[in-house]
């Protein structure tokens, strides 16, 4: 061991006499564990409730969406079969949406209607069940339509407010008409509910109603054409490496979107609240720093004579400096490992028995979802030695410029 370790830490063994310099690191050390514990459970939190709402989002949003940039879509079969051997996408499929009007005997309400190919897995959606609209299809077809009206999914918000149930009838009236000698007549098809899905997310669940995509063609007036193809990928993360590869297999004339880019500003403003809570809750690591330089500074006070004996045996500034960064580090170092263990701690805890309860008419969750990553444990850890190390410099600084015939005079 060297001396500048053992020197070190023989002052953070303070006397009785010194105890206030001892109280003055105690403090040190418990702000830095809660400043490094706060941190971690916070971050985790957040990043659990941005990882909870992606998953909603992308339950019902598909991964990336492919559209013409002109002219109507009519050659997506022959897009399809280009993207299939594409590596890493799960399903494609071809969709339509507009904006329509669902009516009932007493009720009205706007709604956006999606038409997908029915089926579960047939489309860009991964959290809806539409195996009823390919049944009611398939029926329709084998009867030659003269059978009962073709399915409808709606959301549940969407349902409530019609005050519609499963088996329910409606009509839908879209703007997509016909011209009559009485002037504009819109579209009208009798529909009846074969489902709900609900994703927690009012955005869709008061909006979206879903189709089976010829239907969506027929009553839009669209034979021969969509609106545009989504894809659902195995790794949502590389999406832009795969959207690179099916621009070169389809050419241009076309114009992708991925969801990075769909949902730009609500991933941005996660990121920033993020970020912010970040500096707030490092503000607590800060204030620990400034005790950890608060009772530095009162130690190179107090070691004056001291440091004046290790200069005049041979001890250079340098040595001298890092006595005091190596107490510093030491300070934070205990503090951060309390702070990490009690945080992963607490992050367990709350994840396995979830015992903080949030209100369900407020919240579109019950419990505070975790989502604890190594990445911000390891960042959240540098980060408070790094704070804790800038805290130790002046203190050092101080002490390294003591002149020992000055100090040893002065005694």
């Amino acid at each position: 061991m060297s001396f500048v370790t053992l020197v070190s830490g023989r002052y953070l063994r303070t006397r009785q006499k010194r105890a206030f310099i001892s109280l003055i690191t105690v403090l040190s050390i418990a702000g830095v564990t809660l400043g490094v514990m706060a941190l971690i459970v916070v971050i985790a939190v957040m990043a659990g409730f941005e990882n909870d709402l992606k998953s909603r989002i992308m339950g019902i949003r598909p991964h990336l969406v492919l559209t013409k940039k002109q002219g109507a879509f009519t050659d997506y079969n022959q897009i399809l079969a280009r993207i299939e051997p594409i590596g890493g996408i799960e399903t494609a499929s071809a969709y339509i949406t507009s904006q329509v009007v669902l009516r009932t005997t007493t009720r009205a309400a706007g709604a956006v209607l999606k038409g997908i190919e029915a089926g579960q897995g047939k489309h860009g959606s991964e959290s809806l069940d539409t195996s009823q609209l390919a049944a009611r299809s398939l029926l329709e077809r084998a009867s030659g339509g003269n059978s009962q009206p073709p399915g409808i999914i709606l959301g549940k918000e969407l349902a409530a407010n019609l005050g519609m149930v499963r088996g329910d009838t409606l009509y839908m009236i879209s703007p997509r008409g016909m011209l009559s000698p009485a002037g504009h007549i819109p579209a009208m098809i009798k529909f009846q509910v074969a489902g709900l899905f609900e994703s927690g997310m009012y955005e869709f669940d008061g909006t979206l109603a879903f189709v089976d995509l010829k239907q969506a063609q027929k009553i839009l007036r669209m034979p021969v054409s969509v609106s545009g193809i989504e894809i659902r990928l195995e790794d949502m993360d590389q999406v832009a490496e795969i959207s690179r590869k099916i621009e070169r297999v389809i050419g241009g004339g076309h114009t992708m979107e991925t969801w990075r880019q769909m949902n730009r500003n609500l991933f941005s403003a996660l990121r920033l609240e993020k970020t912010v809570m970040f500096i707030i809750l490092a503000l607590i690591v800060l204030v620990a720093a400034f005790n950890i330089a608060g009772s530095l500074v009162m130690m190179v006070l107090e070691k004056r004579k001291d440091i004046a004996i290790l200069k005049a045996m041979g001890a250079t500034a340098k040595s001298i400096g890092r006595i005091f960064v190596i107490k510093g580090l030491i300070i934070g170092l205990v503090g951060t490992v309390m702070g990490t263990s009690a945080g992963l701690v607490l992050c367990i805890l709350l994840k396995r028995y979830s015992f903080v309860h949030l209100p369900s008419d407020i919240y579109y969750i019950n419990t505070l979802p975790v989502n604890l990553k190594p990445s911000d444990v390891l960042l959240i850890a540098l980060c408070a030695m790094i704070i804790c190390l800038a805290a130790t410099l002046y203190p050092a600084r101080q002490a390294a410029d003591i002149d020992p015939a000055e100090a040893i005079r002065h005694a």
